[in-house]
């Protein structure tokens, strides 16, 4: 089930008689103090609102960018030069509009993907369009202020342009119900009522997020775990404090001799990898004539903060390949991990490197990082001062909860997850889509503290991951060189979250044969693309070089899914047949139907 046809929400009638209306508006202004007390009262108690931004390092960042800016004011003067330029030329033309002598030409146009200003109001009337360019001349010139300001260190410049790129997308006039063409209108053709709607949604999402305001990005009463997402039979086989493993039902009459085990991220459930049938990689792999397993990760919580970086290597991934091989009765898998679910499954492939017994025949992953230090937006949250403050409030919970995570992620892409929702739900007053992969996205899980911590410290911070020695596994320095099986690594050209730059690092580190593809589109979008789309494309360089922009200059393009690229590619590694097995053992037999109970804690 993909993107619905969106219906029309029931608006709520519109009193006539003005104390009736002045009522319902002391209701709502009742209601809202209400939560806001709630809110207080929690956070008196030490239950309040937790966040990674921490405003005090932000204020440091922009005083120092003010001072340097202060002592070499020339990159400023030109950018203020240019844009009073372009200003005055803009009021000239919005004068010969006015007074409509001849045509006019735009000063600024917005971006061809900038889908804030769509509605033709802001092209056809003067108004909005004067509006829309100066908005639009305004964050340009923040945007030239905030780069290369002379004298400031590049995470402290980092730290400024992000923070000016979010208040320029907060400023937008569309976000604001009077210079909002569309939402005017909207409320002139209701009447009224989808303002009154939008007032029930602002509401009614403060109220979920207790005081802060919870947006509502999709409509969750149209999906149901096992019924019309997630929905591919299989049995959960083994369960620990960590993990349910899933072995789904096999589709083909015989099977590939070693079976797939899928490594999710442990921030997100488990069925990113299955959400309908014209989308989901497991009922692919099956029909492609795989043994698939995947890893369902638990919804911890104060219990398990002890559970450390080293445990979901160990008590999750490894404890899982065993129980594939007790099952299967083979003694080598084919592992993929996604995101974090690739680090840990790294993490392990270098640990068993050593070793005369390797599990693993071939190891993929999915948009995973493996050189930390230019890894996108995500770094302007991790600094010696952060991440002491996310440390110490982690500890005190037990766990990062998973709200907070999935918060910081939809900053890194404010006007496409934050703030069209403002408009759509509270300017227009409408209901958001039924849409399977934001459903999944709003479905987030806790971090452990002892998890998250080492791996915020260690990895983006330390960036030790590739590090020869580095990190200590099992009793052992971690060494990912010593992972010498073969290795599909897949990044996507506009991934936000794990840029694919830092995922070529990998081809740099592991010895094993490697192919390296990078996929468009995004971090989810890019990775789950089902061939029968046929969206996106790929790129494919067999030619590995030391850097990846010289790799993409003679790499290859092609159309499609990279899926049928991987699927070529692990063929050359799995050749032998088997007639098909159902889930479970006599040692591990089935617990329970899947998608498991882990999926709904």
């Amino acid at each position: 089930m993909g993107t619905t046809t969106k219906e029309k929400p029931t608006l709520p009638n519109l009193p006539s008689d003005p104390y009736e209306m002045s009522s319902l508006f002391m209701n709502y202004g009742t209601k809202l103090q209400n939560i806001l007390q709630h809110a207080a009262e929690k956070k008196q108690k030490g239950a309040g609102y937790f966040t990674i931004f921490n405003p005090w390092v932000t204020a440091e960042s922009f005083m120092d960018a003010f001072q340097k800016i202060a002592s070499n004011p020339k990159s400023f003067m030109d950018a203020s030069s240019a844009f009073w330029k372009d200003y005055m030329a803009l009021w000239q033309e919005t004068s010969k509009s006015l007074l409509k002598k001849e045509e006019t030409k735009p000063i600024i146009e917005p971006e061809l993907s900038d889908r804030r200003f769509k509605d033709d109001s802001w092209r056809e009337n003067p108004y909005y369009n004067h509006l829309m360019q100066s908005y639009l001349l305004w964050s340009r010139w923040m945007k030239d202020v905030s780069t290369d300001i002379e004298g400031v260190d590049e995470k402290t410049a980092h730290k400024v342009q992000f923070y000016s790129r979010q208040i320029s997308d907060a400023l937008s006039p569309s976000n604001y119900i009077g210079t909002n063409p569309l939402a005017l209108k909207k409320a002139y053709e209701t009447s009224g009522k989808s303002v009154l709607q939008g007032m029930n949604n602002f509401l009614r999402d403060l109220e979920a997020g207790q005081g802060q305001l919870n947006i509502k990005m999709v409509d969750r009463d149209a999906f149901q775990l096992g019924k019309n997402i997630a929905i591919t039979p299989g049995k959960v086989v083994y369960q620990n404090d960590l993990i349910q493993l899933i072995q789904y039902e096999p589709t083909t009459k015989n099977v590939f001799r070693l079976p797939l085990l899928l490594i999710p991220p442990c921030i997100n459930r488990f069925y990113i990898f299955d959400l309908r049938l014209s989308n989901s990689f497991v009922r692919w792999a099956l029909d492609k004539g795989f043994t698939v397993f995947m890893v369902s990760w638990v919804n911890p919580d104060e219990r398990l903060s002890h559970k450390s970086y080293e445990d979901y290597v160990f008590e999750g991934v490894k404890n899982a390949i065993d129980v594939m091989c007790a099952i299967t009765g083979e003694e080598k898998v084919n592992a993929l991990g996604y995101c974090i679910g690739g680090n840990f499954l790294a993490t392990l492939s270098g640990y068993l490197g050593g070793e005369k017994k390797n599990p693993l025949a071939t190891t993929s992953y999915l948009a995973t990082l493996f050189d930390f230090e230019n890894a996108g937006d995500l770094m302007v949250f991790i600094d010696e001062k952060q991440l002491e403050d996310i440390e110490r409030r982690t500890k005190k919970q037990g766990y990062l909860d998973g709200d907070t995570l999935a918060r910081t992620f939809n900053i890194l892409r404010a006007n496409d997850l934050i703030w069209s929702y403002v408009v759509n739900n509270y300017l227009l007053g409408e209901e958001p889509l039924a849409f399977d992969l934001l459903y999944w996205n709003s479905d987030s899980t806790n971090l452990p503290a002892t998890m998250y911590t080492y791996y915020l410290k260690n990895m983006f911070l330390k960036n030790l991951l590739r590090k020869p020695g580095a990190l200590t596994i099992g009793g052992k320095g971690l060494d990912l060189s010593k992972a010498a099986v073969p290795t599909f690594i897949l990044n996507t050209r506009d991934d936000h979250i794990a840029p694919w730059w830092c995922g070529y690092a990998g081809t740099q580190v592991f010895k094993g044969p490697l192919k390296f593809v990078l996929g468009g589109s995004g971090h989810v979008a890019g990775i789950f693309n089902h061939p029968s789309s046929s969206k996106y494309g790929y790129w494919v360089n067999d030619k590995l070089s030391k850097t990846p922009n010289e790799w993409l200059k003679s790499a290859k393009q092609f159309e499609g899914s990279w899926w049928n690229e991987w699927f070529k590619w692990i063929q050359d590694y799995n050749k032998d047949m088997v007639p098909a097995r159902k889930p479970g053992s006599k040692k591990y037999p089935p617990l329970e139907e899947a998608p498991g109970s882990f999926s709904k804690l």
